[in-house]
């Protein structure tokens, strides 16, 4: 019943944090208000848009200079004209003056004009602004020319003679400025429609294989069964997908090991369980029916002892279990430590254990970075292990070696070894030889000690000592302590 409900609590949370990836992926495809299809083509519409309005008011501001150049040729050759007739006139009668305004006139309706006789500063005609910065011209004419308000005005004025004021609007008909803007609104609208439809298709094309992702991960999130998607190319969205497959590969692989674990912890579980099961009940049977008398003290006492060693045995074997889960679980504290010191502590307990095995022990300083309570339990899982097999005034020989930036720990027991076709057996989950069944322990220790170790990029080799018992050769990652963090 309790592996039953640790397969379904797995199978849950599983379910909880594929379902939350989900989620997470549905949230992206659609945006708070708009899906990421339409969010794309409207960004890229309206990127478009202000291209065309960029593009035109630079358009529209080159045009209006190079209409007010074509303006001001054509009203400067115009002053000229009126100048030449003014000085061929020759008078400073006003009435003459409107005369020759109003004969020019008749000819450029569009412009307002004004003549001054020599030496008179009063213009007469059309009323005019004077005024302005001159330059001089190569004639020895004075020139200005103005832009006031809609209006392109110059001043023509000879020196100690007639002067002339033209002004015009630079748009008298008002069809440059209202027909290039009607041109760039039907240009923006239409450049704005066909790009949100051209870009909602070729959005639309590049977010399938995101589509297909979302459509897996609602396919796991319902029926939990974790799919690989197919992987097309080496663009974004195939990395994508890519990743998305490890990530399944992951989670499988996660899956497998736990149910594997539930599974074996099953298995390990029932025969302890069923022989402490069996002595209880035949406890109890004889208690109630009165007959605890039919068996002798020494049996009673022989299935207490049975059964005390039974609940130790089962409580080792959860204890491992706990620690193997512990050893997959992520998250665990990272901390700089002495491993020297770490060995220190594991030997001070191997001694306790085993007063009539004498130990041989040599560390030099290491530093490296890791889960000191893991690292602490795989090394004393091999001490322990080396001293389970020593025999009664055995010797285990324990050396911590150090170089540049490997150190290696060599463990040597004087035990009866461990066959070379089982070294690499010795390392899987509940594995125990042969010769090693009727003796107590779990099958977990070496597991536990394998799984802590590969996590810090630690290598461990079995191979045979000097007297032909077992040796661990374990190589660890890290560096030499400076002098004051080594004394």
């Amino acid at each position: 019943m309790i592996l039953r409900q640790s397969a379904e609590h797995y199978s849950r949370h599983l379910a909880a944090d594929v379902e939350a990836d989900a989620t997470i992926h549905t949230h992206t495809l659609s945006g708070r208000g708009l899906a990421l299809r339409q969010q794309l083509a409207l960004l890229t519409s309206s990127l478009v848009v202000l291209a065309v309005l960029v593009a035109g008011g630079v358009a529209f501001w080159a045009a209006r200079s190079a209409q007010l150049d074509i303006l001001d040729s054509e009203l400067s050759a115009r002053a000229y004209l009126l100048l030449e007739d003014t000085k061929r006139l020759d008078t400073d009668d006003p009435n003459e003056l409107r005369d020759l305004v109003w004969d020019f006139k008749q000819h450029n309706p569009f412009i307002r004009a004004a003549v001054s006789p020599t030496g008179s500063e009063a213009f007469f005609g059309d009323p005019v602004p004077v005024g302005g910065e001159y330059v001089t011209l190569s004639s020895g004419d004075y020139l200005s020319t103005r832009l006031l308000g809609d209006e392109r005005v110059i001043i023509r004025q000879s020196p100690d003679g007639p002067g002339v004021a033209l002004a015009q609007v630079a748009d008298p008909y008002g069809r440059s400025a209202g027909s290039f803007g009607a041109a760039l609104l039907m240009i923006t609208g239409l450049g704005g429609l066909l790009t949100w439809a051209v870009g909602s298709l070729v959005v639309a094309a590049g977010l399938r294989p995101l589509q297909r992702l979302k459509k897996a991960v609602d396919e796991v999130t319902r029926t939990e069964e974790l799919r690989l998607l197919p992987v097309d190319g080496n663009d974004e969205m195939a990395q994508v997908s890519d990743s998305f497959n490890k990530m399944m590969e992951t989670l499988q692989d996660s899956r497998t090991r736990q149910a594997q674990l539930v599974a074996d912890a099953g298995h390990e579980l029932k025969t302890p369980l069923t022989s402490m099961r069996t002595n209880i009940e035949l406890l109890m049977m004889l208690y109630s029916m009165g007959q605890e008398n039919q068996i002798s003290p020494e049996d009673r006492a022989d299935l207490e002892r049975d059964v005390l060693a039974q609940m130790e045995e089962m409580s080792a074997l959860i204890t491992d279990l706990v620690d193997l889960a512990r050893e997959d679980a992520p998250g665990a504290v990272t901390e700089e430590f002495r491993l020297d010191e770490v060995l220190y502590e594991a030997l001070e307990r191997a001694r306790r254990r085993r007063t009539d095995v004498s130990f041989k022990f040599r560390a030099e300083p290491w530093l490296m970075n890791g889960d000191r309570a893991a690292m602490s339990r795989a090394i004393i899982n091999i001490f322990d292990n080396a001293v389970k097999w020593s025999p009664e005034n055995g010797v285990v020989r324990i050396s911590l070696r150090t170089a540049t930036t490997k150190a290696v720990m060599i463990v040597d027991d004087s035990g009866p070894g461990i066959p070379e076709s089982e070294r690499e057996k010795v390392f899987e989950r509940f594995y125990r030889a042969t010769e090693t069944r009727s003796t107590p322990g779990s099958g977990l220790g070496l597991a536990i000690t394998k799984q802590a170790l590969q996590r810090h990029q630690c290598e461990v080799f079995v191979e045979s000592s000097d007297d032909q018992g077992a040796r661990f050769r374990v190589v660890f990652p890290g560096s030499v302590p400076q002098r004051d963090d080594a004394e």
